[in-house]
């Protein structure tokens, strides 16, 4: 059985991203307006139409492409921020929680998670789970992206030569995902933010540092990473990097990732001491957009959850 597609967005960098991962399947046959894709009623023909549909637009624009489907059959699939904690939207990221994979198998209608958010939750979810983090936390998070993640503009003023080499930025600390931080990783306080950009294309590393002293009972380094390694245990896009494996490393490549769906989190600390960080390695413009695209759609239609990705 073929399934077919519509990219609403395709020739944005998410969109260019999720065509690449499904042109070349058979099992899927794609809806290409081509030059017709500012073309209104060829959108909307194209968006009730096909059997999933996966807007990658500016939140407003995807508002606006959700409201244009009438056909209730049709699923969706928004990387936009405009649904991320919307209850009526099941939140894309398969991982998270016992139960996810399911639930977004079972939609109509569900959000891509953001790169940053998704390392955080990665991070994050599991020790709120457990009890280790408790929920009114105050907690950190540094990250630094690959200048893809900023769109077009930004694309183009780093390849042209005028950006610097690292920018911190979001610094009045009212970042657009820090709603959807909060909201999935179980946190009641909002998380403090700290994004950066760096002069590479992609690639992305989520840290969140913690004083393990100061949380209740004091939990050792190898308390937290057995909480990571028992969550995302069998998970074929999530791992966790061993404590030989990271107590032998020097740094992490952001771009170690490039090119995939994976994620592989860290915990670097003394086995002894009293703090820890937290590290998420991913593409963020794979397990951290298109790639999780293609994931949740794989679940959405019933088909093999790697199929397309790597």
């Amino acid at each position: 059985m073929t399934h077919t597609i519509f990219i609403d967005g395709e020739a944005g960098t998410t969109g260019l991203e999720i065509r690449e991962r499904l042109e070349t399947r058979p099992d899927l046959d794609l809806i290409l307006l081509g030059d017709r894709r500012r073309d209104v009623e060829a959108r909307r023909e194209a968006l009730n139409g096909a059997d999933a549909v996966i807007l990658c637009l500016p939140d407003d624009a995807a508002i606006e492409a959700v409201s244009m489907i009438e056909n209730p059959a049709v699923r969706v699939i928004d990387a936009s921020t405009a649904y991320r904690v919307d209850p009526d939207w099941t939140y894309g990221f398969a991982e998270m929680a016992p139960g996810q994979r399911e639930a977004i198998a079972a939609s109509t209608r569900v959000s891509n998670p953001g790169c940053y958010p998704t390392g955080l939750i990665g991070l994050v979810r599991p020790l709120v789970s457990a009890g280790i983090v408790p929920a009114g936390w105050p907690v950190t998070v540094n990250a630094v992206s690959g200048y893809s993640g900023g769109g077009k503009a930004m694309i183009a003023e780093f390849e042209g030569g005028g950006a610097e080499a690292y920018r911190a930025y979001g610094l009045t600390l009212k970042h657009k995902h820090v709603p959807e931080m909060t909201r999935h990783t179980g946190l009641e306080r909002k998380v403090l933010f700290a994004p950066a950009v760096g002069s590479y294309r992609q690639g992305m590393l989520v840290e969140v540092p913690l004083h393990l002293s100061a949380l209740p009972g004091s939990p050792s380094v190898e308390v937290v990473h057995g909480a990571l390694v028992e969550a995302y245990a069998g998970q074929r896009f999530v791992e966790v990097a061993s404590l030989e494996e990271t107590e032998a490393m020097t740094g992490i490549d952001p771009e170690g990732l490039n090119g995939t769906n994976r994620m592989r989190l860290h915990v670097f600390g003394d086995r002894g001491g009293e703090q820890a960080r937290l590290v998420a390695l991913l593409d963020n413009l794979g397990k951290g957009a298109s790639g999780a695209a293609v994931q949740n759609l794989n679940l959405m239609l019933g088909l093999d959850e790697a199929a397309g990705l790597t």
